[in-house]
């Protein structure tokens, strides 16, 4: 289960990732830039989470040793299990290869039949110089017979970062994985709405289509994501299955633009 939980959560943001590093070939008609979807905008819409995840797979893995003896990596985090979960300190820690990973997470949990949750909350925590202050809960299930696993983390998290801005995000992600006979048939996905505020503005973001990719090609495939940005409602289709690095965005006007979700 744990190798399970390492491999979902890698593909998901390696495919969340895809879509949020590309390079635009806009259309003439495409609107002015005050009335887009700014490519750093579309980052920011990633950096509280990008922040947080830094300790995802470490939590995963305390909650699944459950008081195991089992090695801590670096020996740069401890964890103390109580009755009704655990408390893992991380000094100077660097996961992933974020920056320095500081401070306590009390983190509780429950558990019933295949699905396991447990929630960490956030207070003064610090990835680098962004202060980290919420809560993520965590849910995980798995049918291993059909090889389907999924996993999904519900934010209420504001990030301080080093100049004092903020950016809150409240919602659910969840990330999928299925397992198939051959690389085609092994897909991943994105699905969830959250909103964020950052910068004076507020951006409702909607998966309305399940966004979906396999292991064969190296980009999403299908699915739909709606952005809503004070009132500026944008929507992102990533195609019909298609192997391909474009996905087109529509705006309001009709128009739209070609985006490239090479690196």
């Amino acid at each position: 289960m744990n190798k399970l939980i390492h491999l979902i959560k890698g593909l998901s943001l390696v495919s969340v990732a895809m879509f949020f590093t590309y390079s635009c070939s806009k259309d003439s008609d495409t609107p002015k830039e005050e009335d887009q979807l700014t490519q750093s905008e579309l980052k920011t819409i990633l950096e509280t989470d990008g922040a947080a995840s830094s300790v995802d797979t470490v939590l995963a893995e305390i909650y699944m040793n459950d008081g195991s003896s089992a090695k801590e990596p670096n020996d740069c985090y401890t964890s103390d299990y109580t009755e009704n979960g655990f408390i893992v300190v991380f000094e100077n820690c660097v996961l992933n290869g974020t920056d320095n990973v500081n401070g306590t997470l009390t983190v509780t949990y429950a558990a019933e039949g295949q699905t396991a949750s447990f929630t960490a909350n956030f207070e003064g925590f610090y990835v680098g110089d962004v202060a980290l202050n919420g809560t993520r809960t965590y849910s995980f299930s798995g049918n291993e017979t059909e090889g389907s696993y999924s996993f999904s983390v519900t934010s209420d998290m504001t990030a301080t970062m080093g100049d004092d801005s903020t950016i809150t995000e409240n919602g659910t992600k969840t990330f999928g994985f299925n397992i198939g006979e051959t690389l085609e048939t092994s897909t991943f996905s994105l699905a969830g709405e959250w909103t964020l505020q950052a910068n004076g503005n507020i951006y409702s973001v909607d998966v309305t289509e399940t966004l979906e990719g396999n292991l064969s090609c190296g980009y999403l495939t299908d699915g739909i994501l709606a952005v809503n940005k004070n009132g500026l409602e944008v929507s992102v289709d990533f195609g019909e299955g298609s192997c391909e690095d474009i996905a087109t965005i529509i705006y309001p006007n009709g128009a739209t633009e070609d985006v490239s979700m090479k690196d």
